[in-house]
């Protein structure tokens, strides 16, 4: 039996200093950068130095009181400056709804506090960030004991895109089950998608499972089928980067076909996201707002110029709820959506 070195934290924060690790220059370079500015936490959301839905909702949280604290020692914090800022996090990526959660949880606790004293408003702002940074840890801790039961010994399980410790505060989604499975003993083995065209799984999934000494195999994105049709994927596991009203899900691009195929072969497809992922205020996945991103991503890693080619780069897909085995959660498993509200089968 393993343990999980859960001394790897995505996010550091310490004596009022925000520190990551810097995403883009894993797995050949392993270092934390240390944030100190709003234009430097956007930076690092929009360049995918921090990504993964939770923790870029963590890191603009942290962002905002960082932000604050800085236009107080420049005594110009004010609730103008304060929402210019949250506005400004907010829309650095548009599809992952953690990100705004996170930024309206903060905006809560700055107006519950905005006529008392400034030094006040950044005591409550710390504290909210924090909390959230706490509250995401228990949740892919929790996300993992209920996923875990789903895990039998000597599984093969296919994730796509990273969502472990580098995308969260804690754990992982995706791949806290396996984490937990593997720490009570559980035989796993992953196959891990390479998820062109930036890579995550590549450079980070494989990576990270690496680093924890969970059995894992590189494949590209199009050996799904094959995998399958050969009867050695026992269950895929991804995340979320948001969950409509409905349970429709936007992931990481590829998501939707690795959906396709586990119906097709008749392999359970789990999603496993925090509560946080979930938004009600989007009727459908065709509501969800999909990032289109550079065409550089594609096109730097053939070493040709994008401008000579007409490139199409989503950075997500939609994968319907009928096509979803079920939902991993921090409060429980969630088997059938029903209309607005979802239905939750583990009792807790």
């Amino acid at each position: 039996m393993h343990v999980v070195k859960m001394n790897i934290e995505t996010i550091q924060f310490e004596n009022n200093t925000l520190r990551i690790i810097n995403q883009a220059e894993l797995p050949g370079k392993f270092n934390y950068l240390e944030l100190q500015t709003l234009e430097e936490v956007i930076k690092s959301i929009k360049t995918l130095q921090v990504r993964g839905a939770p923790a870029i909702g963590i890191v603009a949280a942290y962002g905002l009181y960082i932000h604050a604290k800085n236009l107080y020692n420049q005594n110009m914090l004010n609730q103008k400056k304060i929402y210019e800022g949250a506005g400004l996090l907010v829309h650095t990526r548009p599809t992952a709804i953690n990100l705004k959660w996170a930024i309206d949880n903060m905006l809560d606790s700055f107006i519950k506090v905005t006529e008392n004293s400034t030094l006040e408003v950044l005591d409550r702002l710390k504290e909210s960030a924090i909390r959230i940074h706490n509250d995401d840890k228990e949740a892919c801790a929790a996300i993992g004991r209920y996923g875990s039961g789903l895990i039998s010994d000597s599984m093969n399980i296919l994730t796509h895109c990273n969502a472990g410790i580098l995308a969260t505060g804690g754990m992982g989604t995706a791949l806290a089950p396996v984490y937990t499975a593997n720490i009570l003993g559980k035989n796993v083995h992953v196959y891990v998608d390479e998820t062109r065209p930036v890579g995550q799984g590549a450079r980070l999934t494989y990576w990270e499972l690496n680093q924890n000494r969970i059995p894992a195999t590189l494949v590209t994105d199009n050996m799904a089928a094959s995998l399958m049709q050969s009867q050695k994927i026992d269950m895929v596991i991804v995340g979320a980067d948001r969950i409509a009203a409905n349970g429709d899900i936007a992931n990481k691009i590829g998501t939707y076909g690795l959906a396709v195929l586990s119906k097709y072969h008749r392999i359970p497809f789990y999603v496993a996201a925090p509560t946080s992922s979930i938004d009600m205020n989007i009727k459908c996945g065709q509501d969800i707002p999909i990032e289109e991103r550079s065409a550089k991503e594609i096109t730097d890693f053939w070493k040709i110029e994008s401008d000579e080619y007409k490139v199409f780069n989503p950075a997500f897909d939609i994968t319907p709820n009928l096509l979803i085995s079920a939902l991993i959660t921090e409060k429980g498993i969630i088997r059938k959506p029903i209309k607005r509200n979802l239905k939750f089968i583990t009792k807790f």
